[in-house]
């Protein structure tokens, strides 16, 4: 168990300055307590401080860097069990296995399909994250062949997976400077896999047989090597979502440290459909990776577009710039619509008016992402603020009429946004669907 907020408190410097970010030496000790802030926050902790609550105030689960430059993955380092209590940082890492026994252009054919897993949707990019590649050769220098194809066709952050040190080290030598996770270590190889991860400054999977055979494990691990991500090793999917909550629970709540790594779960049997309703269970329970063998674009959106969910801030809606934007190919005569910056509110509207085949400008107003009748329910959506983006973003420059077309459910400005715009409004359709029959007639 981790110290108090009081026994922390009496080894900081007091002087409440703020400078840790909490304002004062008490509230900062609290937070360090709850694992929500960091001791090299604050300027002024002694060096014997630091030794003493160095153990103590470390996030209940440890941040492990895989992969390099712009594709490194960042797993763990969270401090909520429930989303809504404040959030969850770090989305869980996607990956797919590919097998060495694979030919030559079927492993570059299987890379470039993971590479190409990029999504765009509703002004976000989606994107997947390991290639991790299994010996089911067993043998060194097919396993080594392999990874030597895997690295020179992707910047994905590499797993290799093997029991056998002997079969992993040539191709962990191929792929070091990538910062690869090697996996699994075992009961019965994790001395020799310890000592290739450290040889390699390499993340460590480590494989238990049950939660007490991890913990055991982990513990005798970390005494050598703490870059680690951990797997119960069970494969049924109740009892590894059994096994992801009581770790979260374990390493957030009782702050048990043998536990307090990220967690790694596999969904690569059955289907494409089987894989990735298990991960998405997964992800949701509380994997901080998860492998994968499917590939199927239909099947991995829906993954991602469920973990991007999931880790977007529950109290910061998703929204989109406030600027003009372009639906199909304008001119000085196209109509302007004006909305919110809500991304789903944004992006309906934009289908809409892409439907309605008539090019057109869309000015989505910033309201802190909320739609327009909430947003004009808080006063966020006013004539003053809309005349005021009008202004600002000088969308006069770029047409020659004066009229903007206000989403019907807000009619009720249209007299007063006139008079403080001096364009020409016209109400439009109330529901975003009914924009390519009012376009039809009254743009036509």
């Amino acid at each position: 168990m981790g110290l108090t907020g009081l026994e922390i408190y009496k080894q900081l410097p007091k002087k409440n300055c703020g400078e840790c970010g909490p304002p004062t030496c008490l509230a900062f000790a609290m937070a360090l307590a709850g694992g929500k802030a960091s001791l090299e926050s604050c300027p002024y902790v002694t060096e014997n401080a630091k030794e003493n609550l160095g153990a103590a105030s470390a996030p209940p689960i440890k941040l492990i860097k895989v992969g390099i430059g712009d594709t490194e993955i960042q797993l763990g380092d969270e401090t909520e069990l429930f989303r809504h209590d404040k959030t969850f940082y770090h989305p869980t890492g996607v990956g797919f296995l590919v097998s060495d026994s694979l030919s030559v252009g079927e492993i570059e054919a299987k890379v470039a399909t993971i590479n190409s897993l990029v999504f765009e949707r509703v002004g976000l990019q989606y994107k997947v994250d390991f290639v991790a590649l299994k010996a089911d050769s067993n043998n060194a220098d097919t396993f080594k062949a392999a990874a030597e194809v895997v690295a020179a066709n992707t910047k994905q952050a590499i797993i290799l997976i093997s029991e056998d040190a002997a079969v992993i080290e040539p191709a962990l030598a191929v792929v070091a400077d990538k910062k690869p996770m090697i996996y699994p270590a075992t009961e019965s190889n994790w001395e020799s896999m310890t000592q290739l991860a450290k040889k390699y400054n390499a993340v460590l999977g480590v494989k238990g047989n049950g939660l007490d055979s991890l913990a055991a494990l982990v513990e005798n691990i970390a005494k050598d090597y703490k870059e680690l991500v951990i797997d119960s090793g069970n494969t049924e999917t109740s009892k590894v979502l059994a096994d992801l909550v009581q770790i979260r629970r374990s390493a957030i709540k009782k702050r048990f440290r043998p536990l307090g790594y990220p967690s790694l779960a596999f969904s690569t049997e059955g289907d494409a459909l089987d894989q990735v309703l298990r991960a998405q269970a997964y992800v949701s329970r509380y994997a901080s990776a998860v492998i994968i063998e499917t590939t199927e674009r239909a099947a991995v959106l829906p993954l991602l577009s469920w973990r991007q969910n999931l880790y977007t801030d529950p109290q910061k809606p998703i929204q989109v710039e406030e600027k003009i934007y372009e639906v199909g190919i304008v001119t000085p005569d196209s109509p302007v619509y004006l909305t919110t910056n809500f991304s789903l509110t944004y992006y309906s509207v934009e289908g809409e008016v892409e439907a309605s085949k008539i090019p057109s400008y869309i000015i989505p107003i910033d309201t802190d992402g909320t739609s327009v009748l909430t947003a004009w329910a808080a006063g966020k959506y006013e004539a003053e603020k809309i005349a005021a983006a009008l202004e600002k973003l000088a969308i006069g420059d770029k047409i020659n009429h004066r009229n903007i077309i206000l989403p019907g459910y807000v009619a009720v400005i249209s007299g007063k946004l006139k008079e403080k715009s001096g364009w020409n409004v016209i109400v439009g359709p109330r529901e975003a669907s009914g924009i390519p029959a009012f376009a039809k007639s009254q743009l036509s």
